[in-house]
């Protein structure tokens, strides 16, 4: 098998798990304040032994080719993804070190709004479980920033196609995802 079918094949088994363990029909407030009748919960699934290896394996994936030193991105929704990474990027031929942005400074210890590696002087890849407008990520984008980082891409599992590609796109930033909101809502 080809890595493009294999790829496929992966992607077809999140799928399948993502429809089963994340995505709800059902009247939500989203985080960005907007209504919805359709609510994607990533975390039973990226917490999963199972989730965890396909959502690393498919992340590495889409990450080849894209400069980065480091995978990180906000609090919480990137935090079950950064180590599951970390640790299978050796098998890709990389050493990518995780961090994490806080939503606030912490108000005690070091005060650290990112955490994890030193990513000064570094190029990062923000990762995000569900993206709707874009603005947690763009919070995290802009913190990477300020650490004194460049940003090559945010990857998000799911994109609600709410704005998101827009955002990043007028703030430079490269945006993909691994899966469409309309690929489960037609489904």
């Amino acid at each position: 098998m080809n890595q493009r079918d294999d790829t496929l094949e992966l992607r077809n088994k999140l799928f399948m798990l993502l429809k089963q363990r994340a995505f709800r029909h059902g009247r939500v407030v989203l985080a960005s304040g907007k209504e919805s009748d359709y609510y994607f919960d990533m975390k039973p699934a990226m917490l999963d032994p199972d989730g965890a290896e396909l959502l690393s394996e498919l992340i590495l994936r889409e990450l080849e080719g894209i400069k980065a030193d480091c995978v990180g991105g906000i609090e919480m929704g990137a935090v079950p993804l950064i180590a599951p990474v970390a640790m299978k990027s050796r098998a890709f031929g990389r050493h990518l070190q995780g961090f994490f942005v806080r939503k606030t400074v912490k108000d005690h210890g070091t005060k650290k709004r990112v955490d994890g590696a030193d990513i000064a002087g570094k190029t990062v890849a923000i990762l995000e479980d569900v993206t709707t407008t874009g603005g947690s990520s763009l919070d995290a984008v802009n913190a990477v920033r300020e650490a004194g980082a460049e940003v090559s891409i945010v990857l998000s599992i799911l994109d609600r196609g709410e704005g998101a590609a827009e955002l990043y796109a007028s703030a430079g930033v490269l945006f993909r995802s691994l899966f469409h909101a309309k690929e489960f809502l037609n489904s």
